[in-house]
């Protein structure tokens, strides 16, 4: 693990590196013009026309953020439905995020008409509707979720169709998976009490591991960043969060609100049991989502060394001769390959994770019930 946090660490490092360098030439490249010469007559007008520096940053940023369309290639994209509720009318606009201007800067339905620009100007206020829009990560979310269902109804089936025979097919891939979660998760975490928090921990690791798997995948309908979204890290923390509160023993409060401790000390232990449970939901939203986001911005990274060698190759007067650009690309694609496996392993590790602090932490919630009934 250190040395993928190191690998990580080196990229983000490069990829710093390449955005502040890609700016400095974009900033002081100069176009040469023609000059031509009455003295002459028989030269050729030249000119130099340099290509503009690919910038990473733009599209690293583009790629790892949410948007209401899918970005398929070029000038080709996939608009997504935008449903917002109007509060002043009271009622659901329903269109496509094709006719989005700059994002919620108002939204129109045409500009052919002078009473459609009016709607347009009196609703650039965010504030004036609600948004229940589906957006790139909603929709994937949306396909995670049907895959899973699928999966595991498939799976269901089988064993009902299949009854004491061997795992075949699909159950004999989610079956390892399953057990490991019961076996290796939820009952070392949660003792005797595993059965009744196994369906959520189930839910989550799986949830977590097929949106993880489908953020890998380059093209629609995956490529989107639905477990590097901090508001999506954020709901899977605060539903263990809730868990965790709520089945707390009066042990349990009773440790955060009357520690052993001498009462003096109470004004100190008191305040840091409180923020210990809030910080336990905030590790698990952090963790993930910084993990998964470092994951994309170094693969994204290391594709862009491709583009960048190429500009090198197009500027070779310049940064150097094109053997060493064509070098550069074949060992930003190598890197791009090894990162890409190690973001396989990546986002198993980040679902098992995520899965097993939660039952840890569920656990220490009834430790202390279980305490007080051994004494």
């Amino acid at each position: 693990m250190k040395v993928i946090h190191y690998i990580k660490f080196i990229s983000l490092a490069l990829l710093l590196s390449i955005t502040v360098s890609a700016s400095c030439q974009e900033d002081t490249a100069v176009s040469t013009e023609a000059v031509t010469t009455e003295v002459k007559t028989n030269e050729v007008e030249a000119a130099e026309v340099k290509s503009e520096k690919f910038n990473p940053a733009p599209m690293i940023m583009e790629h790892i953020a949410d948007a209401h369309e899918f970005h398929i290639a070029g000038h080709l994209h996939i608009p997504l439905p935008c449903i917002l509720y109007n509060r002043a009318e009271g009622k659901l606009d329903v269109f496509s995020s094709s006719k989005l201007e700059e994002g919620y800067n108002g939204y129109k339905y045409s500009e052919e008409t002078e009473e459609d620009k009016i709607k347009h100007i009196e609703r650039e206020d965010k504030a004036a509707f609600l948004d229940f829009s589906i957006t790139k990560n909603v929709f994937s979310m949306m396909v995670g979720a049907t895959l899973l269902l699928l999966i595991f109804f498939s799976v269901a089936g089988s064993y009902k169709t299949r009854k004491n025979q061997a795992p075949k097919g699909l159950q004999s891939l989610i079956e390892p998976l399953v057990v490991f979660v019961r076996d290796d998760i939820a009952k070392p975490g949660l003792g005797k009490h595993y059965e009744k928090f196994l369906p959520y921990l189930m839910t989550a690791f799986f949830f977590i591991l097929i949106n993880n798997l489908l953020g890998l995948i380059p093209i629609f309908p995956g490529g989107a960043n639905v477990t590097g979204n901090i508001a999506v890290t954020l709901v899977l923390a605060l539903f263990t969060g809730i868990l965790i509160n709520v089945n707390g023993t009066k042990d349990y409060w009773k440790h955060i609100f009357t520690p052993p401790v001498p009462i003096p000390l109470y004004i100190l232990m008191v305040p840091v049991e409180v923020i210990g449970v809030i910080t336990k939901p905030v590790t698990l939203m952090i963790r993930l989502f910084a993990n998964i986001t470092a994951g994309h911005i170094i693969v994204l990274s290391l594709v862009s060394l491709i583009f960048v060698f190429g500009n090198y190759n197009e500027a070779t007067d310049v940064v150097g001769s094109p053997a060493g650009a064509g070098l550069g690309s074949v060992v930003a694609v190598l890197f791009t390959l090894f990162i890409s496996v190690i973001e396989l392993l990546v986002a198993f590790i980040q679902a098992f994770i995520f899965t097993m602090l939660s039952s840890v932490f569920l656990g220490m919630a009834l430790e202390e019930h279980e305490h007080a009934e051994h004494h």
